[in-house]
């Protein structure tokens, strides 16, 4: 398994500078935008003149004309679904997903009965996206270019999911029940103009980045969790390195008429896992909307 994906060789997308870029015009949406990269991606489109809407449960920064919380629990597969039909989506140009968590070292559950990590990471931004990805970016000018969609987790590194146990109900396993939420990402990005019509997919591998996110396996404030920090930051970018590479990536003009690339921390275009075929996404989102569903009823 290859961390950051290997990259595709044939395939190169150009990204303007940073002070090539004013983002005065653009309107992005960060699910998952109140911490970690979500946070730093904010924060860089808002210092390039964007308007931009963080989803998240605890706000760590002031609102103004340009910066909009809105609060969500989004392990709450009702609530994803009641914020995917509630957001003004109409007048976004991108979605930014990036909430997302690690499997503990013993099985979680949800209230909805939804093992916490696929419900958090995954499911979550599939139930978002449903209601969000008909109406995503319509009340923009004809002009506009398709709207996007950009889903991070780990593409490329050859996860193709747990179909047999998605929910993680027959056996647990903290590896390899988050590795069907990164099998389940990818999917999104590969099937996404299929099941999901409207926006064009891409997906993001950061890699190793020094955010909070292994302290649900870690036990946050643990001495193994602040060690593990401190390597990730020693061999890894910062969350704001990381934003002022993908950034530029989000509004390319590379990327009109495309969709279904996935890009590593360099904004390098990567290869797709083998095994993530048509028929396999198509299965993963049958089983996926299912288990929605169960939650949901």
């Amino acid at each position: 398994m290859r961390l950051n994906g290997a990259v595709d060789r044939t395939t190169h997308i150009h990204t303007p500078s940073l002070d090539q870029l004013d983002l005065a015009s653009k309107r992005v949406l960060v699910v998952g935008g109140t911490g970690g990269l979500g946070r730093a991606v904010a924060q860089q489109a808002l210092a390039l003149g964007a308007e931009v809407t963080v989803v998240g449960r605890t706000f760590r920064d002031r609102a103004s004309d340009r910066l909009t919380f809105v609060q969500a629990d989004l392990s709450s597969m009702r609530e994803a679904v009641r914020l995917g039909k509630e957001l003004p989506a109409e007048t976004y140009d991108v979605a930014f997903f990036s909430l997302g968590i690690m499997s503990a070292k013993t099985r979680e559950e949800t209230a909805e009965g939804i093992e916490r990590d696929l419900a958090v990471s995954y499911l979550s931004r599939l139930a978002v996206l449903q209601g969000l990805s008909p109406r995503l970016g319509t009340g923009r000018p004809d002009s506009a270019p398709q709207p996007r969609v950009f889903i991070m987790g780990a593409p490329g590194t050859g996860n193709i999911g747990n179909l047999g146990d998605l929910n993680s109900e027959r056996g647990y396993k903290a590896f390899t029940a988050h590795m069907t939420t990164v099998a389940g990402n990818e999917v999104l990005v590969l099937a996404g103009h299929r099941r999901l019509p409207g926006p064009a997919y891409f997906g993001l591998n950061p890699g190793l980045i020094k955010t909070d996110i292994r302290s649900n396996f870690l036990g946050e404030g643990s001495l193994l969790h602040r060690l593990a920090e401190v390597a990730v930051g020693v061999v890894g970018p910062s969350p704001q390195t990381y934003a002022a590479r993908i950034v530029p990536l989000l509004f390319t003009d590379d990327l009109n008429g495309r969709t279904a690339l996935m890009f590593n921390n360099k904004a390098q275009v990567i290869l797709p896992s083998a095994g993530l075929d048509t028929a396999h996404t198509e299965r993963f989102l049958d089983s996926s909307e299912a288990l929605l569903h169960r939650a949901t009823r």
